[in-house]
């Protein structure tokens, strides 16, 4: 069985934060969702939860930061191509999302980053596997 990531993030308004992923083509999984968490399908292998911050807080006994003003946790996707970088980013910018930095390419890697509509910062990234293979 191939190891699964879910990666937990706390949100302010449930069905904003759902309706952000949906436009950016993710699936909810209705078996591990309800109205306090949704399950974000991104891959097979990967998923994010997002958990209404009260939810969050049963499992943590730590303050949940806000993602607003502070960074924590920066969560990077692969992609085919440079066009799906640009193709997820722009989608995000378009559904609510903000920038989070300056676009980076440097040839055999393009990333480009947006924060998600509770502050949480995601990059696309494209690298160019002959080249990170030695090859090209």
């Amino acid at each position: 069985m191939a190891q699964m990531i879910f990666v937990n993030l706390p949100v302010k308004d449930l069905e904003t934060a759902k309706g952000f992923f949906a436009k950016l083509g993710y699936g909810i999984n209705p078996q591990f969702s309800d109205d306090k968490a949704a399950c974000v399908v991104i891959s097979d292998t990967i998923f994010v939860m997002l958990l209404t911050e009260p939810r969050f807080k049963d499992f943590t006994k730590k303050e949940i930061a806000d993602a607003s003003r502070t960074t924590e946790v920066i969560l990077a996707l692969s992609a085919d191509s440079r066009e799906k970088v640009d193709e997820l980013a722009d989608t995000a910018l378009a559904s609510g999302g903000s920038p989070a930095g300056e676009t980076q390419d440097l040839g055999f890697m393009y990333g480009r980053s947006f924060q998600d509509p509770d502050g949480h910062i995601w990059e696309v990234i494209w690298m160019d596997e002959s080249a990170v293979q030695g090859e090209g």
